[in-house]
C-alpha cells in the first residue's frame, strides 16, 4: 500500500466563519463520481457551523467549488446546527444523508459537551434523501430515539447490508445537567423501510461497570455480511486511552464477538472495504507521534499488517505550556483528526481528515493504491 496522492482537499479561511473545517465524511457512488461533505464554523464547536459538500469526479483528485445544500430544520422549535452528515449510497443516484442535529436554543452559548456533568446538548439524528445522486434533497425527518439513549450521538454512515437493510451506528449520552454516573454505551438499530422506520437498538459496545468508554464507533460491511466496528476506547478510571478495539457481528449487528484488541491506540476511522474483502484502516496517533497512519487487512476480522503501514500525516510538535484541563496535552494535539477512508470505483481508497491549528483547520486528503 502506498501514497499516490495527497494534499488539501478544502482550505479554510481564517477569521472567518468558514475557519474551522472539520468531520470530513465520503462517499464513492456507483456513477463513479465522489461526495464529500464537512462542517464549517467559525470555531471548532459553535452555534455559526454548517454543512459544506464538494464533488470529484477524476478519483478524489479534484474537487468542485463547494455548496451549502442542506436547509437547517427546526425541531421543538429549537433552532439548531447539522454537526456532521454522512452520506449512504443505499440504490444507484439514491442517496440517504444522516445528519446529527445540535439545539442551540435550549442551553444558549453553552458548548456541546458540559464538562462538569459530562452531559451533552439535546441532539436528534435527522435524515434527508436524495433521487439524483445528490443535486438534490428532501426535506428533513427526525428520527425518533428510545429515552434511555439520551442525546445520540451519530458516529458512522448508515450502512447497507446485502439483504437491503440499512444499520445506525448510535453512540449514547446524557442529558446536560445529569450528575449521575455515565454508563456509555454503543447501539445498532435497523430498518428494512429503506430508513422511514428504525427498529429497537441493539447493544454493540457496553461496559456495565461504566469504567471503559467505547466512543466514536466506526463500521464497515464486508463482501460477506460481517459488520466490522471499530472503537475509541477510554478506561475512565485511569484517564487513558487504550488500544483501538474491534468486534465482528455475523448477524447483521444483533450479537457481537469479544473486542479484539487491535495493538494500536486512539481513534479509528471509518474503515474503507474493498471489494474483494480487503480492508484499510486509518486511525489517529495523537498521544506518541502525532501523526495519522494507515494499515490493510486481508478481510474485515484479519490482522491489521505493521509492513503494510503508511503515515498519512504528521502533526507539528504539541507546543511548550500546551496543556489541558487533565493537565495532558492540550489543544495542540486535538487540531487534527477525524480520518475518515472510503473505496473509490477505482480500487484506490481515499481518506479524509482535518488538520491545522487552532485558529485554522483545513481539510486533506491522501489517496490510497492498494496493492493486491
Amino acid at each position: 500500500m502506498r501514497i499516490i496522492e495527497s494534499g488539501v482537499l478544502r482550505r479554510s479561511e481564517p477569521g472567518t466563519a468558514r475557519a474551522i473545517l472539520s468531520f470530513p465524511c465520503a462517499v464513492a457512488l456507483s456513477n463513479g463520481q465522489v461526495l464529500a461533505t464537512y462542517r464549517a464554523g467559525s470555531e471548532k464547536d459553535g452555534d455559526d457551523e454548517v454543512i459544506e459538500m464538494v464533488i470529484s469526479s477524476d478519483y478524489g483528485l479534484t474537487w468542485s467549488e463547494p455548496r451549502i445544500p442542506f436547509e437547517v430544520p427546526r425541531i421543538g422549535g429549537h433552532r439548531g446546527t447539522i454537526k456532521v452528515c454522512y452520506l449512504t449510497e443505499i440504490e444507484p443516484d439514491h442517496l440517504l444523508a444522516a445528519g446529527l442535529w445540535v439545539d442551540r436554543e435550549a442551553y444558549p452559548g453553552q458548548p456541546i459537551f458540559n464538562p462538569d456533568t459530562e452531559g451533552c446538548l439535546p441532539m436528534a439524528v435527522i435524515l434527508s434523501e436524495s433521487s439524483d445522486g445528490g443535486t438534490t434533497w428532501s426535506s428533513w425527518r427526525d428520527v425518533s430515539m428510545p429515552e434511555d439513549l439520551g442525546p445520540p450521538s451519530l458516529t458512522n454512515p448508515v450502512l447497507r447490508l446485502p439483504d437491503g437493510t440499512l444499520a445506525m451506528s448510535i453512540e449514547t449520552n446524557k442529558t446536560y445537567d445529569d450528575t449521575t454516573k455515565w454508563h456509555q454505551r454503543v447501539v445498532l438499530r435497523h430498518s428494512t423501510d429503506q430508513g422511514k422506520t428504525w427498529g429497537e437498538p441493539h447493544i454493540a459496545g457496553f461496559d456495565p461497570s461504566g469504567r471503559i468508554f467505547n466512543w466514536d464507533q466506526r463500521a464497515g460491511v464486508a463482501p460477506d455480511g460481517r459488520i466490522g466496528t471499530f472503537v475509541w476506547t477510554f478506561d475512565r478510571k485511569t484517564e487513558t486511552y487504550l488500544n483501538i478495539h474491534r468486534r465482528i457481528s455475523s448477524d447483521g449487528g444483533i450479537t457481537w464477538s469479544e473486542a479484539d484488541d487491535l495493538g494500536v491506540t486512539d481513534q479509528a476511522s471509518r474503515p474503507a472495504v474493498l471489494s474483494d474483502g480487503q480492508v484499510v484502516l486509518a486511525w489517529v496517533d495523537r498521544f506518541n507521534t502525532q501523526t495519522i497512519r494507515a494499515r490493510l487487512a486481508s478481510s474485515i476480522d484479519a490482522t491489521f499488517d505493521a509492513a503494510d503501514e503508511v503515515v498519512v500525516y504528521t502533526h507539528q510538535d504539541p507546543l511548550d505550556g500546551d496543556v489541558d484541563r487533565a493537565g495532558a496535552m492540550g489543544f495542540s494535539v486535538w487540531s487534527f483528526g477525524l480520518p475518515f477512508a472510503e473505496t473509490l470505483s477505482n480500487g484506490n481508497v481515499v481518506v479524509l481528515y482535518y488538520a491545522g491549528t487552532e485558529t485554522a483547520m483545513d481539510i486533506h486528503r491522501v489517496i490510497l493504491d492498494v496493492d493486491r
